[in-house]
């Protein structure tokens, strides 16, 4: 498995405006110090704990992005250097990473997770949930952190139609919310979507970060 090349091939891929999230889950440190030796700075965990082994034994400038599902019980573990959060799915999760943040002084720059799959089982916020919470507004008094975008997974298919118009769903959902709430927000700028399989759609329908990882790390040791 050669994974410097593997990210050559990847980046080579991706137009210079998106920015690639490597999906180190489940990978051994490894992996990740082959991918860092090559360049690459981002990368992607699901796992509390396994991020924070990962954390205390890698190189302190790797930017880490939580990509999973975050438990607000958890968030007081990665708050004092995760570089952001692509998954808040509900208010109550926003308000524990600020005050967490406030903790840790910092601010933690999140994304919105919307719900655009047909799979029951993907998480996030639907269209409306995530208007209602925006439009009600407690969000503006949280002070350390930071809404930067939308995060989205499609659905798991083959029917590269179906893909493309959920992430487009969620291109145009960002456009009416950049409208409506963050016109002069230029940190709102984020669309987290793509995967190995589906990456190029994502990028044709606007993806400005993308989480790759078989395709760099090959298949996972869960």
């Amino acid at each position: 498995m050669d994974i410097q090349q593997n990210l050559k091939e990847v980046l080579a891929d991706i137009p210079q405006q998106v920015r690639l999230v490597a999906v180190s889950k489940f990978h051994p440190k490894e992996a990740i110090e082959a991918a860092y030796t090559a360049g690459q700075r981002i990368f992607g965990e699901s796992k509390v704990q396994e991020l924070e082994e990962k954390y205390a034994s890698l190189p302190k400038d790797i930017e880490w992005h939580f990509i999973g599902h975050l438990q607000t019980n958890k968030v007081k573990y990665i708050a004092p250097y995760i570089a952001m959060i692509h998954a808040v799915d509900t208010y109550k999760l926003l308000a524990e990473i600020d005050r967490q943040a406030a903790k840790a002084g910092r601010t933690i720059s999140c994304l919105l997770e919307i719900h655009i799959a047909q799979e029951e089982s993907k998480y996030g916020f639907s269209l409306q949930e995530c208007r209602d919470m925006l439009d009600e507004g407690s969000w503006k008094g949280l002070k350390n952190i930071r809404i930067c975008g939308l995060m989205g997974m499609a659905t798991y298919t083959d029917d590269t139609d179906q893909i493309r118009n959920e992430f487009k769903t969620l291109h145009d959902f960002f456009l009416e919310l950049k409208q409506k709430h963050f016109q002069d927000t230029d940190s709102f700028k984020e669309i987290s979507m793509g995967m190995s399989y589906d990456y190029q759609l994502a990028i044709e329908e606007g993806s400005t970060l993308v989480r790759i990882g078989s395709k760099i790390f090959g298949e996972r040791n869960y």
